[in-house]
């Protein structure tokens, strides 16, 4: 048996059905983030982009998102390994770095249902249309570890930021 795709190619060599395979869909790249710039810190809130289907867990106009969301930003192999604010077990992150697949990607279990199982995936979240801008810390629900850092990361935004589901072109 051939040994898997995301273990013999580089993500540039992937195929795009490959490419979107990867994503776990646990929709934690949705969710907003908020970075305190003096000290690098971030703080993970349970407020949604407004495209994010929180049942789905799928972005609900995808092929749209990055013209919808000003600040959408669209994981490619060239910035997936470092865009050090993506959630730790972010597969794209991972295989950019030289790591495996977590043990409950939905590739390793073959189910979706893994991602649930392993508490990854966002179970409930507000839509940012609901939340007022100058209340958004009220919705901090986790401050995020210092990111480890394996390659130059990305330049860091003083605002919050958010992710895109993956697409490479």
């Amino acid at each position: 048996m051939a040994d898997p795709f995301w273990e013999t190619k580089s993500l540039n060599e992937m195929t795009d059905a490959e490419w979107e395979s990867l994503c776990d869909g646990c929709g934690r790249c949705c969710l907003v983030l908020l970075d305190e710039t003096d000290t690098g810190r971030l703080y993970q809130t349970n407020v949604a982009c407004k495209l994010f289907d929180v049942k789905k867990r799928r972005c609900t106009d995808y092929k749209n998102r990055t013209k919808r969301v000003k600040d959408c930003v669209q994981l490619t192999p060239g910035n997936s390994g470092a865009l050090d604010w993506m959630p730790e077990s972010c597969a794209y992150r991972r295989l950019a770095r030289g790591e495996g697949l977590a043990d409950w990607h939905p590739l390793i279990t073959g189910t979706k249902k893994s991602v649930e199982d392993a508490g990854v995936a966002v179970m409930s979240a507000v839509s940012e249309d609901s939340v007022d801008p100058e209340d958004i810390w009220d919705y901090v629900v986790a401050v995020r570890p210092k990111p480890r850092r394996k390659r130059a990361a990305a330049p860091r935004r003083s605002r919050a930021r958010r992710a895109a589901s993956p697409a490479r072109r």
